[in-house]
């Protein structure tokens, strides 16, 4: 094992050599690079491998990678790439190639590797076999459907081989007979298919060029292979949903008009008793057209048009409400606002109405300046939906929007009957502090600030603090906001940008003073320091910079970074850190 360790090694000196002699790395980190590359290479090559040491290993190539690329831009230098990249990128095509025959059933290994040849490779031989031999030639990733597609996809777009593409589609079909997504692809690339060659047929038709060599066959111009794919499909996928995704995507193709009326015909026959299907019958009303005419249109035609079309449309969703007694009908887009306001009213009457669309209810009667209706609509949709927060925000909204008086009562009201949700309150207390600010006293907004803190859920808690110091600094200034910092850094959870936010306002102090800022970067640090490499790069520059900071310091927040980051975090930090000493960051 030690010799072949060693080979390994020895087989990075040239282009080690070559990244020092050209400048990009210097006698150090090729130091550097040599030893954290033996210690992966010793746990890649025990007995018991781990999935986890060769994903560290490729990582670490990979950042590699970007951080010689990062220095060519900086310095300007575009040679010796055949020796260097290609040398690395050969690497980690090999650690794929075992890690992958070692676990097969790791999809997202198989994903990480396709987008790594995606982002790296240009050779194509390594690209066929990064993106698409690895699906072709392992049976256990054949059952994801999604790879399936990326690989008839690249047979298509990139191959032009809509016949291999093809074969890939119905040897998925093998694999996932019912899936919805593969059809609709595979429905997708015959009419791509079609209208490639009924462009090209056109074209050396109006060159005059003799057809008589190339064999356009009739079914594939005009879409029966579209259409069998289609049919196929309709016997073992059911519902609304499809047939729509598929009539959707035909309506893409010019030449699909009979297709289209087939489709059409079996959602209407099949469901007609489904909401959806009464949805897209009302919504095509709209963008039906009249019947073409020789005459010139005129705007009063135009309009004339556009309210038979709206009047079409309602008649269709009146129907429908007769015909399907279901609230999901009522998902309407119609721009007529008194027919529109009175299925609502009627909706709302019969308990059909469902909670989403109260919210564009009460927007038209607002437009329409029903105040009153309004402020009646809210109360109503809070009592059929109490315990929606969204309900009650869209009341409260409402009477904040009218002044009205009734404000902090309904609030007091909303949180009374939202007590028992642990999560979900914080867009009502958001609201409610920024009404606050506006409208009631510094102590009174304070007293809010502080109720949230504990009436929210820890991770909802969050962003009351955030907003809390902000508040704090603008209504109290630097000793008002320092208070409020202190009462709460010890309050967790905390978030990094409320560390931040607080290093930001003593920057802007006039006597800004380096013992505070310390202070606030150590308790991030403590909160922060295994994840944000960026912290510690920007405490180190705050000693640097500041008059009165201590460089000497650098040194030990250095080795408590490395000490701290975990995973890749590491490696980003001491490139950072050494661009930084070089002046470069």
């Amino acid at each position: 094992m030690a010799e072949r360790i060693e080979q390994r090694l020895e087989d990075r000196i040239p282009e080690l050599e070559q990244l020092e002699r050209v400048g990009l790395f210097t006698p150090k980190e090729i130091r550097a690079v040599l030893k954290k590359a033996s210690a992966l290479e010793y746990k890649i090559q025990r007995r018991a491998l781990r999935k986890e040491d060769f994903v560290s290993y490729i990582q670490y190539e990979i950042n590699l990678l970007e951080l010689i690329k990062k220095r060519r831009a900086r310095i300007g230098y575009s040679f010796k790439k055949e020796e260097i990249e290609s040398s690395i990128v050969h690497r980690v095509h090999s650690l794929f190639k075992r890690a992958t025959g070692k676990w097969k059933e790791d999809v997202q290994l198989w994903l990480s590797h396709v987008a790594f040849c995606k982002q790296w490779v240009t050779s194509k031989w390594v690209l066929v076999t990064g993106h698409l031999l690895c699906i072709k030639t392992n049976s256990f990733i054949s059952s994801v459907a999604a790879l399936w597609i990326m690989a008839a996809k690249w047979e298509m777009e990139t191959r032009l081989s809509s016949e291999s593409a093809r074969h890939l589609f119905l040897r998925a079909l093998r694999f996932h007979p019912e899936c919805p997504k593969l059809y609709q692809e595979y429905f997708r690339m015959e009419l791509m298919n079609a209208e490639k060659q009924r462009k090209e047929k056109k074209e050396f038709e109006q060159a005059k060029m003799d057809l008589g060599e190339f064999n356009y066959s009739e079914e594939i111009l005009n879409g029966e292979l579209a259409r069998i794919i289609y049919r196929d499909a309709a016997q073992k996928i059911k519902g609304v949903e499809f047939h729509l995704a598929v009539l959707s995507i035909a309506k893409l193709f010019d030449f699909t008009q009979d297709l289209q009326k087939e489709i059409l015909e079996s959602l209407q026959t099949e469901y007609a008793d489904d909401p959806l299907t009464w949805d897209y019958m009302a919504r095509r009303e709209l963008g039906l057209g009249s019947l073409k005419s020789t005459e010139p249109t005129t705007k009063q035609m135009k309009v004339s048009e556009m309210t038979q079309r709206e009047e079409r449309c309602c008649a269709v969703f009146e129907e429908a409400v007769t015909a399907v007694p279901t609230g999901e009908i009522f998902c309407l887009h119609v721009n007529r606002l008194e027919r529109t306001l009175s299925v609502f009213s009627k909706a709302h009457e019969s308990s059909l109405l469902p909670e989403s669309l109260y919210k564009q209810w009460l927007q038209l009667l607002l437009e329409s300046n029903l105040s009153e209706k309004a402020t009646e609509v809210a109360e109503a949709a809070t009592k059929r939906f109490s315990l929606s927060a969204e309900m009650w925000q869209m009341r409260l909204q409402v009477l904040i929007q009218l002044k009205n008086d009734n404000v902090t009562q309904c609030f007091e009201e909303a949180f009374k009957h939202l007590k028992s949700k642990v999560c979900g309150t914080l867009p009502l207390w958001t609201l409610w502090v920024e009404w606050s600010e506006g409208t009631n006293s510094k102590q009174d907004t304070e007293a809010l600030y502080q109720r949230s803190l504990n009436a929210t859920a820890p991770a909802e808690s969050v962003t009351m603090k955030e907003k809390y110091l902000d508040w704090a600094y603008r209504n109290g200034g630097y000793k008002k906001v320092k208070r409020v910092f202190t009462s709460l850094h010890e309050n967790r959870p905390l978030s990094l940008d409320f560390f931040r936010k607080m290093i930001q306002i003593e920057k802007e102090q006039e006597s800004c003073k380096m013992l505070h800022l310390r202070e606030y970067y150590e308790r991030a640090l403590r909160e922060f320091g295994s994840t944000e490499s960026d912290l510690w790069l920007d405490y180190i520059k705050e000693e640097l910079s500041h008059p009165q900071g201590k460089p000497e310091n650098c040194g030990s927040i250095h080795w408590r970074a490395v000490k701290m980051l975990q995973g890749d975090q590491v490696e980003d930090f001491i490139s950072k850190y050494t661009l930084l000493q070089t002046g470069h960051l």
